[in-house]
């Protein structure tokens, strides 16, 4: 099938002067939209899986991953929290596989106020257990009440000892609140998840 050629722009031929461009393809593509708010997650402290329904798929085929597959998920939604209460965020595989921890993370009190969470992955090495690696980096960001002034957290974290790309690894992103309480509340009402390379 060959490179697309493009004529008005793109990486000239240095010996013709510039022009006749060629564009290398690409493996890019959305693989997820969630098409509805998530559950409500409140007065609670046990850990839970926000993304909503959407059309797509959140899984990768056993043997699917190559080495360099990177891939970016963007999720927000609205919360709530009590001034000091702590939150946990966690990328999970399988339910039980951790890509990333946050720990738990002490925020300002907010009232309905936005979040959102930007995150990429790449699959380092492909193998079993022990072999495999996968490399995250994610940031939460919120408002807290009283202006616009943004707080969040970041992670940066790798797993070469229990991901595994030998079978199925079907993504959730798990948040845990660490008090039990009516003012502690949270929804996904967007997420995206996109394979960028």
């Amino acid at each position: 099938m060959g490179l697309k050629v493009n004529n008005s722009f793109g990486f000239g031929d240095a010996s013709s002067g510039g022009g006749g461009g060629i564009i290398p393809p690409t493996n890019s593509f959305g693989l997820f939209a969630q098409t509805s708010d998530g559950s409500v997650y409140e007065d609670s402290t046990r850990p839970t899986n926000l993304i909503g329904s959407g059309v797509g798929t959140l899984s990768v085929p056993a043997d699917g991953f190559k080495v360099a597959d990177s891939f970016n998920f963007k999720m927000g939604g609205k919360i709530s929290v009590q001034n000091n209460n702590t939150l946990r965020v966690q990328i999970v595989s399988n339910g039980s596989i951790i890509l990333a921890d946050s720990g738990f993370v002490a925020l300002g009190g907010a009232t309905n106020k936005d979040w959102l969470i930007d995150t990429t992955f790449t699959i380092r090495e492909i193998g079993i257990a022990g072999v495999a690696s996968i490399h995250t980096n994610g940031l939460f960001t919120t408002q807290r009440n009283g202006g616009q002034q943004f707080e969040g957290f970041n992670s940066d974290s790798s797993n070469s000892t229990t991901f595994d790309t030998k079978i199925v690894n079907t993504l959730t992103v798990v948040f845990t609140w660490g008090t039990q309480s009516i003012n502690n509340s949270m929804y996904s009402d967007m997420f995206v998840l996109t394979k960028i390379f």
